[in-house]
């Protein structure tokens, strides 16, 4: 008796779990069914009630993805009498973990793509730590923009992948100060420093540079952790360990973009500054490095995208081949901004919308060859983060008129809004930061904006994606059944 009992339970469990995760069907369409418990009956034996076998779902209906569900002990605890437990805990504990196993193998076969394996507890851990990761990469794009605006960044002029610790005591850092009292800038920027002014942009580049090695044991640490667990697949491990690899580089990059400020600048009228392609080079190594690890994050804890009917589905497709080129155009925008800061460019026609004077400056077009104008001339580089600052404006709010005559699940509807926002808040912070004179509490924060921005077209372009076949076999067999 206990374990005929039990299979029921188990049975109404497992199909009511899989109504609550059904996808919505359209508002027109009449709700399906619930399972229902029938009276005492005379084929059933004894005086309790007698459960009718549910009434099955369309072919794929159901979260495949929440196996665990289904064979969680607690899931079943509200719908058996407590007299029962005593008899049936081991059946229904052997059972559930058959349907664990079945389910998890249907999961395996229907065309769903899960990077991390052994369960949603693992799925959640690995989210947190790459999120976590993110952030940290979010922070240290933020501080190195910090380090660019306070002119710290030539002041340590050695560099060892190791690190260093950093001066001690009083001789220590008259040995550091003599060292960078060496470099061009100190000759024709600083000339005159005093050591206390020296320590503070030591101090801020050497925090930079911490920062990025500590970041490097945030990630490979947990990273082996979850690989001896058994959580990584392949394909995130091996996406995983490009990512990593990539980290290591960046701190190369880095040493090779200040470099080239340690050396002597080609003419007395230009002061030393790091090579405009150089900088391009670390900011958008470090947009891939950040891109990378927060598309992964969502990856993992969002397998499937947010659905609800085919009208959605097919509403999303629409949208993404709309979605794909702004984003492009957003990343663009981003990383001229590279060169703006590079060529010292937000320092010259600080107004707006006019450049100086003139809408466009005479000599946008003065150097040879001519393509060295769109990333060593002050005017053009200027002018052309104009442009692409406009564009990316016009380009979102153009998604933001469209997405409203197209028929999208909400939630991404809603995230088009933000986006929209957010542009518009970016380009008023960079009017600001033009027109203020590029302080570094507007620069760093133009700077964390062109992140927040390009972070929300990361998440929008990643719910637009197509869903996987079992889900939409689902939506489509739902469909059919009404």
């Amino acid at each position: 008796m206990g374990s005929r009992v039990a299979a029921a339970l188990l049975r109404r469990g497992r199909d009511q779990a899989s109504a609550l995760l059904m996808p919505r069907l359209p508002r027109t369409a009449p709700a399906p069914a619930l399972p229902r418990v029938g009276p005492t009956s005379s084929s059933c034996s004894g005086g309790g009630g007698c459960l009718l076998p549910p009434r099955p779902w369309p072919a794929g209906v159901g979260a495949f993805s929440s196996a665990s569900r289904f064979s969680s002990f607690q899931a079943f605890r509200s719908l058996a009498p407590k007299a029962l437990f005593g008899q049936c805990t081991r059946n229904m504990s052997t059972t559930a973990a058959a349907i664990n196993s079945t389910v998890a193998n249907g999961a395996a076969n229907s065309g769903l793509k899960l990077l991390v394996t052994k369960g949603p507890q693992a799925q959640k851990a690995v989210g947190i730590w790459l999120f976590g990761c993110a952030a940290w990469v979010f922070s240290l794009v933020i501080l190195g923009g910090i380090t660019r605006l306070t002119r710290s960044g030539l002041s340590m002029t050695d560099w060892k992948f190791t690190g260093e610790i950093p001066p001690m005591s009083d001789d220590a850092w008259q040995l550091e100060f003599e060292k960078y009292k060496q470099s061009p800038e100190y000759k024709r920027v600083n000339k005159g420093m005093s050591l206390e002014d020296f320590k503070f942009i030591y101090w801020m580049e050497y925090a930079h540079r911490m920062w990025g090695r500590a970041l490097g044991f945030l990630f490979a640490g947990p990273f082996a952790y979850f690989i001896a667990k058994g959580y990584v697949t392949r394909q995130l491990g091996l996406r995983l360990s490009a990512l990593f690899a990539l980290g290591g580089a960046q701190g190369l990059i880095g040493w090779w973009m200040v470099k080239s400020g340690l050396e002597e600048p080609t003419s007395e009228y230009v002061q030393p500054r790091v090579s405009p392609y150089r900088l391009a080079t670390h900011l958008t190594s470090a947009f891939a490095i950040y891109c990378g690890i927060l598309w992964t994050a969502f990856s993992v804890v969002m397998p499937d995208p947010p659905t609800g009917s085919m009208n959605w589905v097919n509403g999303a497709a629409k949208f993404r081949k709309l979605a794909i080129p702004v984003s492009a155009v957003v990343g663009i925008t981003a990383i001229s901004g590279a060169f703006v800061a590079g060529n010292d460019a937000g320092h010259a026609y600080n107004s707006f919308p006019k450049m100086g004077d003139t809408w466009i400056p005479e000599d946008v077009f003065s150097m040879e060859p001519f393509i060295r104008n769109f990333f060593e001339n002050t005017s053009t580089v200027q002018l052309n983060h104009r442009i692409l600052a406009t564009t990316t404006l016009l380009s979102v709010g153009g998604l933001w008129l469209a997405a409203r005559k197209i028929d999208m699940h909400p939630a991404v509807k809603s995230l088009i809004g933000s986006t929209f926002g957010m542009a518009a808040l970016q380009v008023t912070l960079g009017i600001s930061t033009l027109l203020m004179y590029v302080p570094t509490s507007l620069g760093s924060a133009h700077q964390a904006g062109a992140l927040t921005l390009l972070s929300l077209m990361i998440l929008l372009t990643h719910t637009l994606r197509r869903p996987s076949p079992a889900l939409l076999k689902s939506l489509a067999t739902a469909v059919k059944s009404t």
